[in-house]
């Protein structure tokens, strides 16, 4: 048990780390590894939550195939002249940190009036089929099924926007 409440921390310091990485770091290749550090902490996360096929899947699709893509991505594109920030005295400057000081000051709040109660608990009972592919399949082709195809779409537009993007910027022509 108190192996678990560890490796929690842990995982949960890595996770918060490899965020802020992504946020923090300028350069997109070591931003897109700190993603993928990132992802393997909630994959073990996921593994103390007892999902396992979600953590299987985590690593497999996010931390691998995904990240792949994004470092090809990065490669392809390449460092910019242009100036990663935001110019001074624009929306972002002047209430970016009162935004992020409300944010710090909800999680506050949360962790504080939370008292960490659960971590004294074993946890929800679950069935023996939870988390299997089948009771994950069946969810998302019944009752999740309009977010699924959502987030399939969200996905496509984003990679089409990717190549559009990523012609202009190289500077070429459409063949036509």
């Amino acid at each position: 048990m108190l192996f678990e409440q560890i490796l929690f921390f842990v995982a949960g310091f890595g996770a918060i780390a490899g965020a802020l990485g992504v946020v923090i770091l300028r350069n997109p290749f070591y931003a897109v590894l700190s993603l993928v550090g990132h992802l393997v902490a909630l994959a073990v996360l996921f593994l103390l939550l007892r999902a396992d096929f979600v953590a299987a899947a985590q690593v497999v699709v996010y931390a691998g195939a995904v990240m792949v893509l994004y470092v090809f991505v990065v490669a392809y594109v390449g460092g910019s002249d242009e100036p990663v920030r935001a110019q001074a005295g624009g929306f972002v400057s002047a209430f970016g940190p009162l935004f992020a000081a409300a944010i710090f000051v909800e999680l506050t709040i949360a962790v504080v009036g939370s008292s960490l109660g659960g971590l004294e608990s074993r946890g929800a009972d679950v069935d023996a089929g939870f988390g299997s592919p089948s009771a994950i399949g069946e969810l998302l082709l019944t009752k999740f099924l309009l977010p699924f195809e959502a987030a399939s779409f969200l996905l496509l537009v984003a990679a089409v926007g990717a190549i559009v993007l990523a012609r202009k910027r190289r500077g070429l022509e459409d063949p036509a």
